[in-house]
């Protein structure tokens, strides 16, 4: 009870001790390492501020090898490119069934697939408006009429929508590639890998074998398929020596109206593009 006692009175003699009670549990040595109105605690913040640019410094790191190692991934496992190419994994919106046209809003349209050869699959929505109420027996046999269409046959007309040249040039100027353009060896780590892949699109060369009217649509906002590219394919298969002369037309459609990549669609003077081009490709098909 005394030691208490005197305890209690030397703090209330104290003024200082009485101001500031916090100080009175300090360690004397550390009184004398704090700065003339240094408050307790500061010297802790910076060591808070380093903890901050360290995390920062560890996030940077990790990016920095993320980036580095997907040219490597993609080069010693070609097929992962394969499938970012054509992402047939993807399906958006993910709870669309493609079998069932009518939920889509399109009426008297019926699934069905096609198989040019083995191991290939390719699905087909038909529409049928000039007879709606054909019977489910002509529709089998149109159906199967349908399966038996040969696709070595010439086409009477070749319509393309945001073409590019092949796919080694597409590839270098899709959106995707701006971060590895400028990287020393892109072209052996990305496009040498997607002709590992066989995966050519190679239209500035199939533009050789082609002997129907060509007509090319191209947007100039377009950002995925540059534009230039579709004005490229264009000048190639106007100088095609098997066209022969039949007609290649190229529609741009101007940035200002904002159609990117794929709302060509929506422009009002679409469907007399089509028809003029038809009507003058080919009378039987307008």
């Amino acid at each position: 009870m005394r030691r208490r006692s005197s305890l209690t009175a030397e703090k209330d003699s104290d003024p200082e001790l009485k101001q500031r009670p916090g100080r009175a549990a300090a360690h004397p040595a550390t009184r004398g390492r704090q700065g003339p109105g240094e408050e307790p605690g500061m010297g802790k913040r910076p060591f808070r501020r380093l903890g901050l640019l360290g995390k920062i410094k560890r996030m940077m790191m990790v990016l920095l090898v993320v980036y580095v190692s997907i040219p490597f991934i993609i080069k010693l496992f070609p097929s992962i490119q394969a499938k970012l190419v054509f992402l047939n994994f993807v399906r958006v919106p993910y709870f669309i069934d493609l079998k069932r046209p009518l939920d889509q809003g399109l009426n008297h349209t019926h699934n069905l697939y096609l198989e040019p050869e083995a191991g290939l699959k390719i699905g087909v929505w038909y529409q049928n408006h000039t007879e709606p109420h054909r019977t489910t027996q002509n529709l089998q046999n149109h159906t199967e009429l349908l399966r038996t269409f040969r696709f070595d046959h010439p086409p009477d007309a070749l319509i393309l929508e945001s073409p590019f040249t092949n796919i080694r040039e597409e590839a270098r100027s899709h959106p995707f590639s701006m971060v590895y353009r400028f990287l020393p060896g892109f072209d052996w780590f990305f496009l040498d890998s997607i002709t590992a892949n066989n995966i050519r699109f190679a239209s500035d060369e199939n533009v050789d074998h082609i002997s129907c009217p060509v007509l090319i649509l191209h947007a100039e906002d377009d950002g995925v398929v540059p534009f230039h590219l579709g004005k490229k394919l264009y000048s190639l298969a106007s100088r095609s020596s098997s066209l022969g002369g039949r007609k290649v037309q190229f529609v741009a459609f101007p940035a200002a109206l904002a159609f990117r990549h794929k709302f060509i669609y929506r422009s009002p003077e679409l469907p007399n593009i089509l028809s003029d081009f038809l009507g003058a490709a080919h009378p039987a098909v307008a």
